[in-house]
């Protein structure tokens, strides 16, 4: 499609393109993805990749501004619960139980200026408990 001035990007444009810069800013940064959009029936991670030793479960977030909360406002208990088990689901698969792992939410804001800001928040959460 062709992109106009004015225009509104819709929320799925917005988070294609900002998956595309999360995935380069990544590999920039020595991160070795494995899957995007993950999708299971009870939920969906937007990047797996593997950093060091670690396999990291990254949900992108896109926004305009940091105006309306923090990115990380919108990883609910209920999507927390979502990404720890597609991340039980994803370990299982691969045989690899015994995998360290942790949860990232990588941010992108699109400053006045209209450059792209990433801000990686590394173990946003953890996972509690025995899993």
């Amino acid at each position: 499609a062709m992109d106009w001035p004015g225009r509104r990007q819709t929320t799925t444009e917005r988070g294609r393109r900002g998956e595309e810069i999360a995935a380069r800013w990544l590999r920039d940064h020595g991160y070795r993805i494995l899957e995007r959009n993950y999708r299971r029936r009870f939920g969906e991670v937007d990047i797996i990749a593997r950093h060091g030793d670690t396999l990291v479960f990254i949900e992108v977030k896109s926004r305009g501004s940091s105006r309306f909360g923090t990115p990380l406002d919108s990883i609910t208990p209920e999507k927390q619960r979502r990404l720890i088990m597609i991340a039980q689901d994803y370990l299982c698969r691969h045989g690899g139980i015994e995998q360290s792992c942790r949860f990232d939410v990588l941010a992108i804001e699109t400053g006045t200026d209209g450059k792209p800001r990433v801000h990686l928040v590394e173990n946003a959460f953890q996972a509690e408990g025995e899993w």
